[in-house]
Formats: structure tokens, sequence, C-alpha cells
């Protein structure tokens, strides 16, 4: 069994909750994507699957620093093998689009899961696929103790992205999927 630890970013309340345009909250947008996500991952009986808010309401931490600290030692505690964390993106410029990732560095064996995964997404939905990045900066990635990537599905403050991601969380579910099958060779 492959473990893979699903992290839908951000709390429902503050601290550290998401982003929010277009009538959307980023944090309910990926939570919904990642149960969807854990269910096909559980169904395929290749893989051991834990989520970081199992439920719409958990909350994780009293502060950001807490709150990421949560997610990580989760997965750490738990023996994840690989670790995967759901945004959507947001940017002053509205027409913004697109499906990208990051990495702790660009030579991780979390990289090629992250171009697998960015590419499904973009094939699924007809966004730009923006590439994979590294970003040793971000809690997420420098402190699992496994290849993690952190992925920017959309933008939620793009009009059409957001309205996608709120209203077919199951074709980024299923996308996501099919990247992490691909990357497995298990498709």
């Amino acid at each position: 069994m492959i473990k893979i630890f699903i992290d839908q970013g951000h709390n429902p309340n503050n601290p550290n909750s998401g982003a929010e345009a277009n009538g959307y909250r980023e944090q309910d947008l990926v939570y919904e994507i990642g149960i969807r996500l854990a269910s096909l991952l559980r169904a395929n009986g290749n893989f051991d699957v834990r989520v970081s808010r199992p439920t719409a309401t958990t909350q994780l931490g009293t502060s950001n620093a807490s709150s990421l600290r949560a997610r990580v030692d989760a997965a750490n505690s738990w023996g994840a093998e690989w670790f995967i964390s759901l945004h959507a993106n947001a940017s002053d410029n509205t027409s913004a689009t697109g499906t990208e990732a990051f990495v702790y560095s660009t030579s991780s064996r979390a990289f090629p899961l992250a171009e697998d995964i960015v590419r499904a997404v973009s094939d699924a939905t007809g966004e730009p696929d923006r590439g994979v990045s590294a970003r040793p900066t971000l809690y997420v990635l420098r402190r699992t103790s496994m290849p993690a990537t952190l992925v920017e599905l959309g933008f939620i403050t793009n009009y059409a992205e957001a309205t996608l991601m709120a209203e077919s969380p199951e074709l980024y579910a299923r996308a996501v999927y099919r990247g992490i099958l691909d990357f497995f060779g298990l498709s």
C-alpha cells in the first residue's frame, strides 16, 4: 500500500484561512476536492490515505504556524510516503489562470509527481499548465519527511476557474487522481 497524505490547505476559519474571491472560499473548495480524491485513492486498493481535514469544520492549530505544523506532524507521525497539499491560487490580476505546483527542490522525488498532477489537471480542465517550481521556503515542503508537493489547482480570483472548482470538484479530484496513477504507472 502506498501511503499518501492529502492536505486540504487552510482552515475553515482564521487562523490560517484561505483566499476568498468570486463568492468562494479556498478552504471550502479544496476540502471538497481533497475528500473526493481520498475516496478515489482508497477505492483503487493500492493506496492508504489520510486527510488533514476529515470534516469541513476541522480546525488545525491556533495560529498559522501551528496549523502548518499540525499538518506536517500528522503526515510525519503516520509515516506517509507522499504528501500532497491542495490549494487554490489567488492574484490581483483576475485574468491570471492555470494550475501549477511547488516542490522543495527540482531534484526532489516529488518533482515528477507534481508534473504528472499539473499535466493531468491542465488536460482535464483546459487550464494552462504553469509548470512545477522549487519553493523551499514553504513550511509543508521543507518540514515533511517524505516527498511533498503543494498544488495550486486553479485561481480562485479567476471567475471561470473558481466556478469550475466549486461546481465540478469531482473533475479536479479525478484529474489529481489521474496524475497520481500516471506517476505510479497504475493508469
